[in-house]
């Protein structure tokens, strides 16, 4: 059985997130490299261990958010699909069963708001893990002359801090954000997570749980 920690270390993989970060930074986005693929890939599998799902199911999820922008470097437009067309081809070469390989694809070809849909917990687990991450540390350029004029890095720029956790004793996912309204107003995160905060709260209702949003300790979904 393929592991989690030989995904991370498969040379392959790893080419693949630089490459598809280097054209994204090309295209002007926000960091998409191996510091996300790792943050998601490690809270998508925290979040079903604390749902109580099995270690492999789990280790699925780190896998699925490990490998879901890794079509980034084919086009951003349907980055998604490409991707899961990309992992299929490498999870074979890997072993990794069939059952395996097509949860782990459907789950990268489903993650990106414009075609999302939680087909399954493994699905759900990625979605939940990639639209929550938002920091400070994604923005590329920090001289202050993009906070002006792109309002995905000042947004990013404005978070001093964030999490997201599992509250299983409630059945709550809830994400917690601190902003500094002096870079940016609560309304332009909203502008631009709007649809990612709707989807999320869909994805927590499929698991069986409510969805809470507290920017700067106020609930506002």
């Amino acid at each position: 059985m393929v592991s989690f920690k030989d995904v991370v270390k498969d040379e392959e993989i790893l080419e693949y997130i630089k490459q598809s970060d280097e054209v994204l930074a090309a295209l002007g986005f926000t960091e998409h490299g191996i510091a996300h693929c790792r943050l998601v890939a490690e809270l998508a599998g925290q979040i079903l261990r604390d749902m109580g799902y099995d270690e492999r199911e789990c280790e699925l999820a780190q896998i699925a958010g490990l490998m879901h922008d890794i079509g980034n470097m084919v086009n951003r437009k349907d980055h998604a699909h490409h991707g899961a067309l990309l992992a299929r081809d490498i999870l074979i070469r890997m072993n990794f069963p069939p059952r395996e390989v097509a949860k782990i694809v459907s789950a990268i070809g489903h993650h990106d708001e414009e075609t999302a849909a939680v087909v399954h917990p493994v699905a759900a687990a990625l979605i939940l893990a990639d639209k929550s991450d938002v920091r400070r540390s994604r923005v590329r350029d920090r001289s202050g002359e993009n906070l002006y004029t792109d309002i995905h890095d000042r947004v990013n720029y404005a978070v001093r801090k964030s999490g997201l956790r599992v509250i299983a004793e409630e059945r709550l996912i809830r994400l917690s954000i601190e902003i500094d309204t002096k870079v940016c107003p609560m309304l332009e995160y909203f502008e631009i997570f709007l649809e990612r905060m709707i989807l999320s709260k869909k994805v927590a209702l499929y698991l069986d749980h409510s969805f809470e949003l507290l920017i700067n300790n106020t609930r506002l979904l």
